[in-house]
């Protein structure tokens, strides 16, 4: 299957975070949504995130995750589902890497898979994104 590579930024929105466990104990988990907006390859208002995150310390720690993606990969319309896993570090930087829920494209992303990652900098409002894709 021939891959397509492409790249964007996304910006995140209403950030609700509650504990799991005990907040002044480490190691403590936590749970996250959050509200994604994606433009570039990937275009996409408004997507749905869901996060399981495990701190180390009160600032470093491991999250994994689900988020519904509505919208279009480069011109193509439909939805999807990303798997996400990553790391934060004590200055704030995040890295992320996720890859597409084989069968959860719809549409014309219906057999979508596909690979890709972001790094977060503290302060930014705009992240960029890499994803490598295919269709079947």
């Amino acid at each position: 299957m021939p891959t397509t590579r492409t790249t964007g930024h996304f910006t995140f929105a209403d950030w609700k975070e509650n504990p799991v466990t005990a907040e002044d104990r480490h190691p403590r988990l936590a749970h996250a949504t959050v509200t994604n907006a994606f433009t570039g390859g990937i275009e996409a208002e408004a997507t749905t995130c869901d996060y399981a995150i495990a701190y180390r310390t009160g600032t470093t720690g491991t999250f994994a995750g689900m988020e519904l993606v509505g919208g279009r990969v480069d011109g193509r319309a439909g939805t999807f589902v990303l798997e996400e896993r990553g790391r934060f570090e004590t200055d704030g930087t995040v890295h992320c890497s996720f890859e597409v829920v084989e069968g959860s494209g719809t549409g014309e992303l219906t057999g979508l898979r596909g690979t890709g990652g972001f790094t977060y900098r503290h302060g930014e409002t705009k992240v960029p994104y890499t994803f490598e894709y295919g269709l079947e």
